[in-house]
């Protein structure tokens, strides 16, 4: 099981941690954001295909930002999936 930490860029979450087995996700953490919103993000994401959660997080912004907390967790899970 491989565990990553990304930093996010343009978020008010700063880290995000999580473990891949093969593309099945486990264990997401968000360090700082919306605590509620993105506990809610890390349960529906568990246990789950990470190309599945690529496809509906991707490209998701978060009021006037070009990108948001979802959006950074695509990203990661995109890093992650290709190394």
């Amino acid at each position: 099981m491989k565990e990553v930490s990304f930093k996010t860029s343009g978020t008010c979450a700063q880290l995000i941690t999580f473990k891949l087995d093969g593309q099945i996700i486990h264990d997401v953490n968000f360090t700082g954001g919306c605590n509620g919103n993105l506990k809610a993000i890390a349960k529906l994401c568990e246990g789950m295909d990470a190309k599945v959660i690529i496809s509906k997080l991707k490209g998701n912004i978060c009021g006037s930002k070009k990108t948001s907390c979802a959006d950074q967790f695509a990203k990661a899970l995109e890093q992650n999936l290709a190394n």
